[in-house]
Protein backbone atom coordinates (compact mmCIF):
# COMPACT_ATOMS: atom_id res chain seq x y z
CA UNK A 1 0.00 0.00 0.00
CA UNK A 2 1.14 3.59 -0.90
CA UNK A 3 2.06 5.73 2.00
CA UNK A 4 2.10 9.31 2.64
CA UNK A 5 4.57 9.70 5.71
CA UNK A 6 4.21 7.18 7.75
CA UNK A 7 0.26 6.59 7.42
CA UNK A 8 -0.97 4.45 5.19
CA UNK A 9 -3.90 5.71 2.42
CA UNK A 10 -5.94 2.76 4.38
CA UNK A 11 -4.96 4.90 7.71
CA UNK A 12 -6.49 8.41 6.19
CA UNK A 13 -9.14 6.52 5.04
CA UNK A 14 -10.28 5.18 8.32
CA UNK A 15 -9.62 8.92 9.95
CA UNK A 16 -11.31 10.65 7.22
CA UNK A 17 -14.19 7.77 8.08
CA UNK A 18 -14.38 8.53 11.35
CA UNK A 19 -14.16 11.95 11.29
CA UNK A 20 -17.26 12.17 8.79
CA UNK A 21 -19.25 9.68 11.21
CA UNK A 22 -18.23 12.50 14.49
CA UNK A 23 -19.08 15.65 12.81
CA UNK A 24 -22.66 13.80 10.75
CA UNK A 25 -23.48 12.33 14.42
CA UNK A 26 -22.97 15.78 16.21
CA UNK A 27 -25.26 18.28 13.07
CA UNK A 28 -27.83 15.57 12.98
CA UNK A 29 -28.59 16.19 16.71
CA UNK A 30 -27.11 19.14 17.33
CA UNK A 31 -30.07 20.11 19.68
CA UNK A 32 -28.59 17.83 22.21
CA UNK A 33 -25.03 18.00 21.06
CA UNK A 34 -24.19 21.87 22.33
CA UNK A 35 -24.63 23.60 25.67
CA UNK A 36 -23.65 23.20 29.35
CA UNK A 37 -25.68 19.83 29.12
CA UNK A 38 -25.37 17.84 26.45
CA UNK A 39 -25.63 14.42 25.30
CA UNK A 40 -23.30 14.86 22.10
CA UNK A 41 -23.70 11.30 20.52
CA UNK A 42 -20.60 11.47 18.28
CA UNK A 43 -18.95 10.93 22.07
CA UNK A 44 -19.64 7.14 21.94
CA UNK A 45 -17.16 7.13 18.73
CA UNK A 46 -14.16 8.47 21.58
CA UNK A 47 -13.64 4.71 22.72
CA UNK A 48 -12.95 4.05 19.20
CA UNK A 49 -9.13 4.04 19.66
CA UNK A 50 -8.99 1.02 22.15
CA UNK A 51 -9.77 -1.11 18.60
CA UNK A 52 -8.19 1.29 16.44
CA UNK A 53 -5.59 4.36 17.10
CA UNK A 54 -6.05 5.30 13.39
CA UNK A 55 -9.58 7.09 14.97
CA UNK A 56 -7.30 9.55 17.11
CA UNK A 57 -6.75 11.82 14.26
CA UNK A 58 -10.52 11.17 13.14
CA UNK A 59 -11.95 12.34 16.04
CA UNK A 60 -9.75 15.25 16.52
CA UNK A 61 -11.36 16.33 12.57
CA UNK A 62 -14.39 15.11 13.19
CA UNK A 63 -14.67 17.41 16.61
CA UNK A 64 -13.35 20.35 14.54
CA UNK A 65 -15.60 19.92 12.18
CA UNK A 66 -18.37 19.89 14.36
CA UNK A 67 -17.62 22.87 16.68
CA UNK A 68 -17.37 25.18 13.23
CA UNK A 69 -20.16 24.13 12.61
CA UNK A 70 -22.03 24.37 15.43
CA UNK A 71 -19.59 25.36 18.40
CA UNK A 72 -18.75 28.74 20.44
CA UNK A 73 -16.78 29.84 18.26
CA UNK A 74 -12.99 29.65 17.98
CA UNK A 75 -12.21 28.94 21.64
CA UNK A 76 -14.43 26.04 20.93
CA UNK A 77 -12.70 24.92 17.57
CA UNK A 78 -9.30 25.23 19.17
CA UNK A 79 -10.28 24.00 23.17
CA UNK A 80 -13.23 21.22 22.33
CA UNK A 81 -10.33 20.24 19.29
CA UNK A 82 -7.44 20.25 22.08
CA UNK A 83 -9.71 18.01 24.75
CA UNK A 84 -11.10 15.71 22.19
CA UNK A 85 -6.85 14.86 20.83
CA UNK A 86 -6.05 14.53 25.05
CA UNK A 87 -9.10 12.50 25.30
CA UNK A 88 -8.31 9.70 22.49
CA UNK A 89 -4.49 9.85 23.41
CA UNK A 90 -5.39 9.12 27.21
CA UNK A 91 -7.94 6.29 25.73
CA UNK A 92 -5.54 4.59 23.67
CA UNK A 93 -3.13 4.45 26.27
CA UNK A 94 -5.60 2.57 28.84
CA UNK A 95 -6.70 0.27 25.86
CA UNK A 96 -6.11 -2.59 28.02
CA UNK A 97 -9.44 -2.16 30.30
CA UNK A 98 -12.11 -0.72 28.24
CA UNK A 99 -13.74 0.71 31.56
CA UNK A 100 -10.90 2.77 32.17
CA UNK A 101 -10.57 4.16 28.89
CA UNK A 102 -13.69 5.43 29.03
CA UNK A 103 -12.58 8.03 31.52
CA UNK A 104 -10.38 10.39 30.04
CA UNK A 105 -13.25 11.40 27.70
CA UNK A 106 -15.50 12.12 30.14
CA UNK A 107 -13.26 13.90 32.79
CA UNK A 108 -11.15 15.99 30.31
CA UNK A 109 -13.97 17.14 28.15
CA UNK A 110 -16.27 17.83 31.84
CA UNK A 111 -13.19 20.12 32.67
CA UNK A 112 -11.99 21.68 29.17
CA UNK A 113 -15.53 22.16 28.23
CA UNK A 114 -17.05 23.42 31.73
CA UNK A 115 -13.70 25.94 31.64
CA UNK A 116 -14.74 26.76 27.98
CA UNK A 117 -18.97 27.13 28.79
CA UNK A 118 -17.66 28.72 31.95
CA UNK A 119 -15.49 31.60 30.05
CA UNK A 120 -17.62 32.00 26.70
CA UNK A 121 -21.44 31.93 28.21
CA UNK A 122 -20.75 32.88 31.67
CA UNK A 123 -22.24 29.97 33.20
CA UNK A 124 -21.00 28.58 36.48
CA UNK A 125 -17.76 26.44 36.74
CA UNK A 126 -18.20 23.87 38.49
CA UNK A 127 -22.18 22.83 37.82
CA UNK A 128 -21.23 23.39 34.16
CA UNK A 129 -18.13 21.00 34.36
CA UNK A 130 -20.69 18.46 36.19
CA UNK A 131 -23.61 18.39 33.76
CA UNK A 132 -21.00 18.45 30.79
CA UNK A 133 -19.72 15.46 32.21
CA UNK A 134 -22.60 14.09 33.38
CA UNK A 135 -23.70 14.22 29.73
CA UNK A 136 -20.04 12.40 28.53
CA UNK A 137 -20.77 9.86 31.31
CA UNK A 138 -24.18 8.68 29.99
CA UNK A 139 -23.31 9.03 26.01
CA UNK A 140 -19.59 7.35 27.01
CA UNK A 141 -20.40 4.45 29.12
CA UNK A 142 -24.31 3.75 27.52
CA UNK A 143 -23.43 3.81 24.11
CA UNK A 144 -19.53 4.05 23.70
CA UNK A 145 -18.39 1.18 25.78
CA UNK A 146 -21.32 -1.44 24.32
CA UNK A 147 -20.30 -0.37 20.73
CA UNK A 148 -16.55 -1.22 21.57
CA UNK A 149 -17.98 -4.39 22.53
CA UNK A 150 -20.24 -5.18 19.66
CA UNK A 151 -17.41 -3.75 17.53
CA UNK A 152 -14.67 -6.46 18.29
CA UNK A 153 -16.85 -9.02 18.22
CA UNK A 154 -18.00 -8.78 14.86
CA UNK A 155 -15.55 -10.83 12.69
CA UNK A 156 -15.22 -8.64 9.77
CA UNK A 157 -13.95 -5.89 12.01
CA UNK A 158 -11.62 -7.71 14.21
CA UNK A 159 -10.09 -8.80 10.36
CA UNK A 160 -10.08 -4.84 9.39
CA UNK A 161 -8.38 -3.77 12.73
CA UNK A 162 -5.94 -6.91 12.96
CA UNK A 163 -4.72 -5.64 9.67
CA UNK A 164 -4.83 -1.83 10.62
CA UNK A 165 -2.48 -3.16 13.40
CA UNK A 166 0.21 -4.76 11.40
CA UNK A 167 0.76 -1.74 8.56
Amino acid sequence: MKKFSHLTIRDLAVAAVTAALYAALTVVFAPISYGAVQFRIAEALTLLPVLIPQAIPGLAVGCLVANLIGGYGVWDVVFGTLATIIAALLTYGMRKNIWAAAVPPVVVNGVVIGLLLHFVLQLPLLPTMATVGAGQLVVVYILGVPLIYALAKIPIFQKFAEKLKKE
